[in-house]
């Protein structure tokens, strides 16, 4: 899809037409659509198809009066019942005319400039709209990130009353995300610092503080990804070991509930032979074997007891 937007004294507008100032979005486009953009901008079709691949890497690229900034972005997806979180790459190019924005699909951070719903947004301030959209960026990074660890409480209560392979499976979805944060946010910081240390994108001094700004808040949501993923492997590990000791606990019991069933058994077996034995001759011999039974099977149930088997 290829859209072309254009702040206007009336607020942000779609064109039909390039026009000087104006924003080109292009989500999951084309063919036809990267084809025109390179044709009547004259930009390398190298830099339009770059951040449409889910594995390019976070970076900066320069050639002539073109400059691309790619970061990785967070997404929600769908995986079965459970909400996950990915990161795709999302690209920002710097067109002496245009600003333009490449992605493999709608993101919600780019749809609320799309709404307006960002102050102080005007399309032909490059510079600034591109600090914004970092500054999003790291924002939906740390309401995601909270959300994780909303949600891995939820998982963690459920687990203590019912553990069922559904959480497991939950956690591992969460925990997933969680490496794809992480890795994205360093890859994010790399490219972050350089643009503070480096003229790639030209900044104004206003704007060198929106973009330290940014690197803190990307720097706290590195920090949050990394506890997180710490807490969630050892509630993972602790989970596991919960489950192994119930399965001990549990083949105790049904070990000892064998044995113990096992002496009247053995005691039938005993007396059932066809040979001479002690009380055969005796009327009492049935209640005198049951006895026995009884006697030695509560005997092994106690020792049993307290040794915490049942």
């Amino acid at each position: 899809m290829l859209v072309i937007l254009k702040t206007t004294e009336t607020g942000l507008q779609r064109v039909d037409h390039f026009e000087p100032g104006s924003w080109i979005d292009l989500v999951d486009p084309t063919d036809e659509e990267v084809q025109r953009v390179s044709d009547e901008l004259g930009i390398p079709m190298d830099f339009l198809r770059g951040p449409l691949d889910a594995e390019e890497k976070s970076r900066i690229d320069r050639e002539g009066e073109l400059v691309q900034v790619i970061v990785d972005i967070p997404i929600l997806v769908r995986a079965d019942t459970q909400l996950g979180y990915e990161t795709i790459p999302l690209g920002m190019l710097f067109h002496p005319n245009y600003f333009i924005t490449t992605c493999l699909r709608p993101n919600p951070i780019l749809q609320e400039f799309e709404r307006g719903g960002i102050p102080d947004f005007a399309t032909f301030k490059k510079t600034r709209f591109h600090l914004q959209i970092l500054q999003q960026m790291a924002a939906f990074y740390l309401r995601y990130l909270g959300r994780i660890d909303r949600e891995t409480d939820k998982i963690e209560r459920e687990l203590r009353e019912s553990q069922k392979n559904r959480e497991i499976f939950d956690l591992l979805t969460l925990q997933k995300s969680l490496v794809y944060f992480h890795t994205s946010l360093r890859s994010n910081e790399a490219v972050l610092q350089k643009l503070l240390r480096t003229s790639a994108v030209k900044l104004y001094k206003e704007d060198e503080a929106l973009l330290e700004d940014v690197i803190v808040e990307n720097r706290q949501a590195l920090e949050m990804a990394r506890i997180y993923t710490d807490i969630l492997t050892g509630m993972m590990d602790a989970f596991a070991s919960v489950i192994s000791n119930n399965l001990n606990r549990a083949v105790k019991f049904l070990t000892s509930v064998t044995i113990i069933l096992s002496i009247p058994a053995l005691v039938a077996g005993f007396y059932g032979m066809n040979v001479k034995v002690p009380f055969a001759d005796s009327i009492h011999a049935f209640w005198v074997t049951v006895g026995i039974s009884v006697v030695w099977s509560a005997a092994f149930a106690v020792v049993f007891w307290r040794k915490n088997y049942f």
